[in-house]
């Protein structure tokens, strides 16, 4: 398949959950409980839970329940999720995608908490990047944008300078909202308005730049 874009960047910014790791499986199991157990669809349920943090889905969702009570169940949902990796895989591509990237800028840029995002990264078999800005490190979730500033940040370039890796909308959203070019990962990012979409990573090819940045191609 022929080259359709090229972005020259510096460093890129990786969600991880439908963008580097396949855990729908084990989201739809958990969540679809949580739904039914506070009288919910699940199908509804599973419509907004992707890309944000737990707690923030249960505010949406339960909009008269106070912040501490999901903020309290919302961390019992979390010991569920990171116990349950059956199903975990990498999405199409990841592992070569991360290999090309091994001692180039790069940071994981997730709502997911820390011992989560090892849980999975690890059950799919893929590599930490050297930088995690995990859901303990930001103040605000996605859409807000702090997460992909302060990913930026940490590695040293300005926002204009990084390319983001997304599926859902919310992380699309709040790639935007930093000044950041994104592209979109899977099915759900199709209909997002991200810079350019890919089906799964085995679209993405990463070179050096004469100028020592990054040359990403999408195909």
């Amino acid at each position: 398949m022929p080259a359709t874009a090229t972005f020259s960047v510096r460093a890129l910014l990786l969600d991880m959950d439908g963008t580097l790791v396949n855990s729908d499986a084990v989201v739809e199991r958990c969540w679809s409980r949580w739904a039914v157990g506070h009288g919910l669809d699940p199908a509804q349920v599973l419509r907004v839970v992707h890309g944000r943090q737990g707690h923030m889905t249960m505010a949406e969702l339960l909009p008269d329940r106070p912040m501490a009570e999901n903020l309290a169940e919302n961390l019992v949902l979390q010991a569920e999720e990171t116990a349950d990796l059956d199903g975990v895989v990498p999405i199409p591509g990841a592992p070569a995608f991360l290999a090309s990237l091994a001692g180039r800028p790069h940071a994981l840029v997730t709502s997911a908490p820390e011992a989560l995002a090892r849980a999975r990264m690890g059950a799919a078999g893929l590599p930490l990047p050297p930088v995690l800005v995990t859901a303990e490190r930001v103040s605000a979730s996605k859409p807000d944008p702090e997460g992909f500033l302060k990913g930026a940040a940490e590695l040293g370039f300005a926002p204009e300078d990084c390319l983001v890796f997304e599926d859902a909308q919310v992380g699309i959203a709040a790639a935007k909202a930093a000044g950041m070019r994104v592209i979109g990962v899977g099915p759900r990012a199709a209909d997002q308005a991200p810079t350019a979409h890919v089906p799964s990573l085995d679209h993405i090819r990463v070179e050096a730049a004469p100028d020592s940045g990054l040359h990403v191609v999408v195909r």
